[in-house]
């Protein structure tokens, strides 16, 4: 765990008019990604956790079809850098998450490693058996959009929350 004083708060936050401008918020927030990254995302149901997501995977060159993978767990993606190079995206749904010996069974440990970066939505189902994140993306409902908050949990989370 990191204390406040190793991180010094980095926190941004914004109103979204509109669908369109999560999926805007999530492109720009590609940009920042590094591999490596644990990102917990946050709101209630309908708060646009997905459509974020879907927004940072097209940000990154993803043409296909995002969906939740609230049935699933993890929904996996493959990013392109160039011919020869490319990382693992894993979105978590952690929503219909029941225990600690189904993260193990499924050998979900294994996808958070130096090579990946991982976007956790209900982050607080497994809050036993996750790494601490390195960036938390808060979303909530505000007036007829939302408001997203983005704060770092990290050094790491902080370097990246910095190029926004």
């Amino acid at each position: 765990m990191h204390s406040v004083n190793d991180i010094t708060l980095t926190t941004k936050e914004t109103i979204l008019a509109n669908e369109a401008a999560t999926l805007a918020c999530g492109k720009r927030f590609a940009i920042i990604l590094t591999p490596g990254l644990v990102v917990y995302l946050h709101g209630d149901l309908g708060a646009g956790k997905t459509t974020f997501v879907r927004g940072v995977l097209h940000g990154l060159g993803h043409i296909g079809k995002v969906k939740s993978p609230t049935y699933t767990l993890v929904e996996p993606y493959v990013v392109e850098l160039n011919a020869v190079s490319s990382y693992n995206i894993y979105h978590f749904d952690l929503y219909r998450f029941n225990s600690e010996e189904e993260w193990d069974a499924a050998g979900f440990r294994d996808y958070f490693n130096p090579q990946s970066i991982c976007m956790i939505e209900w982050p607080e189902k497994a809050e036993h058996v996750l790494p601490e994140p390195d960036i938390h993306v808060q979303l909530s409902l505000f007036k007829a959009g939302r408001k997203i908050q983005l704060s770092a949990g990290s050094p790491l989370g902080k370097a990246c929350l910095k190029k926004l």
